[in-house]
């Protein structure tokens, strides 16, 4: 059992046998299926019903009783025997729990032969069983000896992670168990790649004192295409990988002959390189270019780019795309049977000026002293059904992706911009939270409900900003018949904002930016978005939805994901506490601090000069929110249960939010195919890696932007202190660089990680965070979206 044997182990997606007093041996067909599913296609897709009704299907008692009699002895002690009947009907193997159960009980490495006889393994099981332990050795639960035996990784001190690479060489492994990261140098490095799958032993100590590891064997190479640029060294062709974590080169396997299909790549091109040959001890890896991006500095190659390095699905799937082609385009008669009809009521949308996927709509009205304040959502559920391919495609991307210029969006266009948009004079399926709310911003009874909507008008933050706020006399004519109901609006949003602030939500200001393009795609500018009382109104809105929705299906005691935020570490508190102390800011609460006592420090450096940066410290110190089955509270919001129910044209678990609800309202449950917790965590991933594709695209049309500003003198303030210098962003067009410790003076900085500082031991001249300084741009580098600056001077007294 080796790396190259590709087979993989059923995880709940094979077809259930029918049960019965069949006995017979399984086919060659099903026992291929029982340990190596069918990968998502037009069988897979076909089976998904059958499969479905099989995990959800109660299991019989009398039968289970029955199967169990027709098995060894020894098999019917197996713990999860009724999963496994659920899963593969008459003839179950041995779960894969029961297996290393069975392997520890021994105490000894066993052979196949003997653990198949140790588990009674009939002969017909023989090479269903081998696939088993073939699939049990890919995911590292075991191992094969020298001998040939197969062992306990934890018996052998064997440790399995997934790699994290660096541009210097070196490496880490990242352990499944949540074990401190372990170190792997260049040397180990040599044979694996970034993001591939390793069992590892601790060898021994770094000169840092991490733990140090060696590699004992390759358990599944992840990394199969890289995106990088041509280089041609003596005549040999080789791609820089775009993604710095993997140091190697790929080396271009020559054409096979003449006519060889081999896309044609120029030097410095951008290309899709697919790895035929993983690297070794002795050999680098090895390639073949499958489809050429163009040049670097093509108008949106960054986002090119950024689709392949971080694997973002990006094409629809022809299952998804026929299935796109049936829906209706427009809301249909018999779709609107059994919903409410608010019609009448003048909902509208209000979002950025570019938007196009329109989730929700809102109406307000006075009701006595308080207010009924309805949240319309865009009712995806109704065409997006559970394991079809749009919801397969769904839950791959997990969510949309927002770049410069560009959406990938979670669901077609069709759907995120058409049918289930909220776009202004058309009906739309909608589901509804309708909230009463008193005069002290209170939810005192809520509702869920699907209906049928009619959007009046699609506005903007900026033109309710300014006709509300700003008293614009073109903008209030411009919404002067939904002048009334805005208003009303803006009351209910005072009252939820009041008990926000009541409650202690932590709220942090940060800057965003928007990148100006030319008639030709070329970024021409970067300025900052505001954020006006138009977008908290939406927001205290939306904050009050998830709220209920959240709190109707814990009453209901319905599974669902939430979005968990819980509390900083105490020891990031200790180092935050640190620091605040050296501005003459203390952080009340003790090793515990609620919301309240961030929310204080905020208000006491509100105005000040440093606020943003101080601002960004606190937020470096907790922790990321998260989707989990778990309730643990939101602690940024100060909520102790919320979850996400408002845009599930753009977010999986806003989708899954909408099913449960529907679930409950019809007096039944939503159960997906998979489990819950491994939604969840997926969910968090796929959201984690649009914001690191996102940001890496708008570092890279920063340095495009400030290549031709080379020598110019900018002030700015320190962003961030590093060990290696400091990091500025710049006031008027928000570019953050690098000043290296070496232009920082003649003397030896010493990094102070507390402070937030860099020290010179002979002069004592302290650089630290929120320092305002002059700088020069020294350097733009498109190939590693880095910019260096020239420190010209620290202007005193200006912080």
């Amino acid at each position: 059992m080796t790396e190259r044997r590709k087979k993989t182990e059923a995880t709940g997606r094979s077809r259930n046998q029918k049960t019965g007093d069949n006995t017979q041996r399984p086919s060659r067909k099903e026992a291929r299926r029982q340990d190596n599913p069918p990968q998502p296609g037009h069988k897979a897709k076909r089976l998904a019903a059958t499969q479905e009704a099989a995990r959800a299907a109660p299991l019989d008692v009398d039968r289970l009783a029955e199967i169990a009699a027709a098995l060894p002895p020894k098999r019917r002690a197996d713990p999860y025997l009724a999963r496994e009947v659920l899963r593969y009907g008459d003839n179950p193997l041995p779960s894969r729990e029961y297996i290393i159960e069975t392997l520890e009980r021994a105490g000894r490495p066993l052979k196949m032969a003997e653990l198949a006889n140790e588990l009674e393994i009939r002969p017909f099981e023989l090479a269903l069983f081998e696939r088993r332990l073939t699939a049990m050795e890919r995911d590292g639960q075991i191992l094969t000896n020298r001998c040939g035996a197969l062992i306990l990784p934890e018996k052998a001190a064997l440790i399995r992670g997934r790699v994290q690479g660096h541009p210097d060489g070196f490496g880490f492994v990242i352990p499944d168990d949540g074990g401190p990261d372990i170190f792997l140098g260049p040397k180990e490095m040599r044979e694996v790649l970034h993001g591939d799958r390793v069992m590892v032993r601790v060898t021994g100590r770094d000169p840092r004192g991490r733990p140090e590891g060696k590699i004992v064997e390759v358990l599944e190479r992840r990394t199969t295409r890289v995106v990088g640029r041509v280089i041609v060294e003596h005549g040999v062709m080789l791609v820089a990988p775009e993604d710095k974590r993997i140091a190697q080169d790929i080396l271009i396997a020559p054409e096979a002959g003449r006519r060889s299909r081999k896309p044609k790549a120029a030097p410095g091109e951008v290309v899709v390189v697919e790895i035929v040959e993983p690297p070794s001890k002795y050999a680098q890896p090895i390639g073949k270019i499958v489809e050429v991006l163009g040049r670097y500095d093509d108008p949106g190659m960054e986002i090119e780019i950024a689709l392949r390095k971080f694997d973002l699905p990006f094409v629809w799937s022809s299952a998804a795309k026929a299935q796109t082609r049936r829906l209706p385009d427009a809301v249909r008669p018999h779709d609107q049977k059994g919903r409410e009809d608010l019609r009448h009521l003048p909902f509208v949308t209000i979002d950025g000026e570019n938007a196009k996927d329109f989730d929700d709509a809102v109406f307000c009205e006075r009701v006595g002293r308080g207010f009924r304040l309805l949240v319309a959502i865009a009712d995806v559920a109704h065409y997006v059904k559970p394991e079809t391919p749009l919801d397969q495609e769904a839950y791959e991307r997990g969510n949309s992706v927002y770049f410069p210029r560009r959406v990938i969006p979670m669901l077609p266009e069709k759907l995120s911009n058409g049918l289930c948009s909220l776009v202004p004079r058309e009906d739309r399926l909608a589901m509804v939270c309708e909230m009463f709310v008193s005069p002290r911003g209170k939810v005192q009874r809520y509702r869920f409900f699907p209906a049928v909507i009619h959007s009046h008008a699609r506005l903007t933050y900026t033109i309710v900003a300014r006709a509300l706020y700003e008293g614009d006399k073109t903008a209030r004519e411009m919404v002067a018949d939904l002048l009334p109901h805005l208003e009303t609006l803006d009351a209910v949003f005072r009252v939820l904002l009041a008990a926000r602030k009541r409650r202690g939500a932590i709220e942090f200001e940060t800057t965003e930016v928007e990148f100006l393009f030319d008639e030709n795609g070329k970024i021409r500018g970067v300025k900052p978005v505001v954020r006006n009382d138009a977008h908290r109104l939406i927001e205290e809105c939306m904050l009050a939805a998830n709220v209920c929705a959240s709190q109707f299906l814990a009453e209901h005691e319905h599974p669902t994901l939430y979005r968990v935020h819980e509390p900083p570490d105490p020891e990031k508190i200790a180092k935050l506490r640190e620091f605040l102390a050296g501005f003459g800011i203390e952080l009340p609460g003790g090793d515990e601090p609620s919301p309240k006592d961030f929310t204080r420090v905020l208000e006491k450096i509100e105005g000040r000069p440093d606020a943003p940066l101080l601002q960004m410290v606190m937020l470096r110190s907790l922790k990321q929110a998260r989707y989990t089955p778990d309730n643990a509270g939101h602690f940024g919001l100060a909520y102790p249960c919320y979850t996400h129910f408002t845009s599930p044209i753009r977010r999986y678990p806003d989708l899954l939010v909408h099913r449960a609800i529907k679930a409950v309202l019809a007096g039944s449950q939503y159960t997906p195919s998979r489990p819950w917790e491994e939604i969840g965590a997926h969910c968090s991933m796929t959201e984690r890696r649009a914001d690191e594709a996102t940001r890496e695209v708008m570092n890279w049309l920063k340095c495009y932007y400030m290549q031709e500003h080379i020598g110019e003198v900018y002030t700015g303030t320190v962003s961030a202190v590093v060990p290696f210098g400091l990091f500025v962003t710049l006031d008027e067009v928000f570019v953050e660089g690098l000043v290296h410790i070496s232009d920082l003076g003649a003397d030896y900085f010493q990094y102070d990680e507390v402070g937030h500082a860099l020290v010179g031991e002979r002069t004592k001249v302290r650089y630290r965070l929120a320092d305002r300084v002059k700088v020069q741009v020294a350097r733009a580098d498109l190939a590693t979206s880095k910019i260096d600056f020239h420190l010209i001077e620290r202007l005193e007294g200006d912080a």
